[in-house]
């Protein structure tokens, strides 16, 4: 029986750093689909040097511009990646089994995450296994600006293989991404009518270091389990503040 043709999907912007090793890692795919939203790097001709198919289009959110890259793929079948993951080995063997009969519609994919250089086995990173790889007529994404996942009836199945996920390797890169996410957040949440006050925003990031570093065991991930607890709970008071900041602005205008 033949396999099940395969497209990989990525959404990018200035990710020339991490791009060619995430590429190279998908040389077994039979196409690869990047969607570029404003990138003033070499981006995209390190994509098209790897024989990738450019799309360019205005950023429309996480889940609206990675449901336009699963669209605009030739193939039901799609893989969808981040520039700063890798497939390994093991993985591509097991995908590839898969696709021979699938017997699901999607599959989550259990990811081995670094940062700053370091696995973190703890800190709640330890069962992440996002729905990747799925049949586009049974799932889809979401159109969340962030945080977005794809949806589909049917149970998922799970990919015990892991893929690397490298997410930030210094402090700057993660402060710099949280300044981005939780200006998305606070917006996501300004438009469900959420409101929040300063006692209630100070007190969440506090209640996600506690489950980070001690429910979910990120003080055995080291000293770099410990900033990645300190960061991650600043970004989550700092959306919260940012929603406060929103409807704060909002009330004094009306």
């Amino acid at each position: 029986m033949s396999r099940k043709n395969l497209s990989a999907v990525l959404i990018v912007k200035n990710e020339e750093a991490n791009l060619p090793q995430c590429i190279e890692s998908l040389s077994w795919v039979d196409e690869i689909v990047v969607v570029d939203s404003g990138s003033t790097d070499r981006t995209m001709e390190i994509a098209r040097e790897y024989g990738a198919r450019v799309i360019e289009t205005p950023w429309f959110g996480f889940g609206k511009t990675k449901q336009l890259a699963v669209d605009a793929a030739t193939h039901d079948w799609v893989f969808s990646i981040d520039a700063d993951e890798e497939v390994t080995e093991h993985l591509r063997s097991t995908i590839q089994s898969i696709l021979e009969k699938p017997k699901k519609q999607g599959y989550r994919i259990s990811r081995r995450s670094y940062y700053l250089g370091r696995a973190i086995r703890f800190s709640g990173w330890r069962s992440d296994a996002p729905l990747r790889l799925f049949n586009r007529g049974h799932g889809r994404f979401n159109e969340k600006i962030v945080h977005e996942s794809v949806e589909m009836a049917s149970k998922p199945g799970i990919i015990k293989a892991h893929m690397l996920h490298y997410t930030f390797p210094t402090i700057s890169t993660h402060l710099s991404k949280i300044d981005s996410y939780s200006a998305l957040g606070a917006q996501q949440l300004l438009d469900k009518g959420k409101k929040v006050n300063l006692v209630f925003a100070c007190l969440r990031g506090v209640v996600k270091f506690i489950k980070m570093y001690l429910l979910k065991l990120g003080f055995l991930d080291g000293k770099e389990g410990f900033v990645l607890a300190v960061i991650s709970s600043f970004g989550v008071s700092l959306k919260y503040l940012r929603l406060w900041e929103l409807t704060h602005r909002g009330t004094r205008r009306g």
